[in-house]
């Protein structure tokens, strides 16, 4: 993701096969503010990608070719920009799937244009928080490293473990708030603001991911369950 500033509009790349719903989220956007553009299938967002860059992707699930699931997961593995998945499949299982493979953000079609523009901008304010986090501020908890500026775990033998930015976040949320029961709704509000539509099974698949990547051969779970209450994290940070 380039660097955002407060005086440059924000790019926001919308992919969908409708040529409808692409064309009227482009003027959505443009209306509201941002530097929008549009590609009709994921190869055509990638060459759009390579030559102009993008802060924010609205991607389709559902398209021919490579799908939006797919792509998704292929974008956030090597650091792209933040993406909102859009889809006509609205149920919970699909929202979870989106948010697991590191979607930001998930709507189900069809969105209100002014919903979709709102939580586009929370999620470019997250982004933009993350970007300004101090160069080189990390956080040390039972041999692990959580680099706050580059969004990175690495585990105690050194090596980098992957971690969407949902899970980012929400392991954030843990560090920044250690040795204590935290319900559901106090994770929401830490690591999601409240501004996505995130749910308490979405938070409970979230934890259990970040809960296999911190798991180490003979040692403790970090991140405990407490029936009735929620999670806690017990370990204790340190910079």
């Amino acid at each position: 993701m380039a660097h955002m500033t407060e005086t440059s509009p924000p790019r926001v790349l919308i992919v969908d096969d409708d040529s409808d719903i692409r064309n009227g989220l482009v003027e959505v956007f443009a209306r509201a503010g941002f530097d929008a553009a549009a590609a009709a299938d994921v190869a055509a967002m990638e060459r759009r990608l390579d030559s102009h860059g993008a802060d924010l992707i609205v991607l389709d699930l559902m398209m021919p070719g490579e799908d939006g699931l797919s792509a998704c997961k292929r974008l956030s593995a090597r650091g792209a920009p933040p993406i909102i998945m859009l889809s006509a499949l609205g149920d919970d299982a699909d929202r979870i799937v989106g948010l697991e493979i590191g979607a930001d953000d998930y709507l189900a079609k069809p969105c209100n244009p002014r919903e979709l523009v709102a939580r586009a901008r929370a999620v470019l304010r997250r982004a933009r928080d993350a970007e300004s986090a101090p160069k080189g501020e990390a956080l040390r908890f039972a041999g692990f490293r959580l680099d706050i500026a580059r969004r990175e775990l690495h585990d105690p033998d050194g090596v980098v473990i992957s971690l969407s930015s949902g899970e980012f976040r929400l392991l954030r949320a843990f560090v920044e708030h250690p040795q204590r029961v935290l319900t559901r709704e106090q994770l929401l509000d830490y690591a999601f603001n409240n501004d996505s539509d995130v749910f308490d099974r979405a938070v409970d698949v979230q934890v259990s991911r970040v809960r296999r990547k911190l798991e180490r051969k003979g040692a403790p779970d970090i991140i405990r369950t407490i029936r009735g209450e929620g999670y806690i994290f017990d370990a204790k940070p340190s910079p």
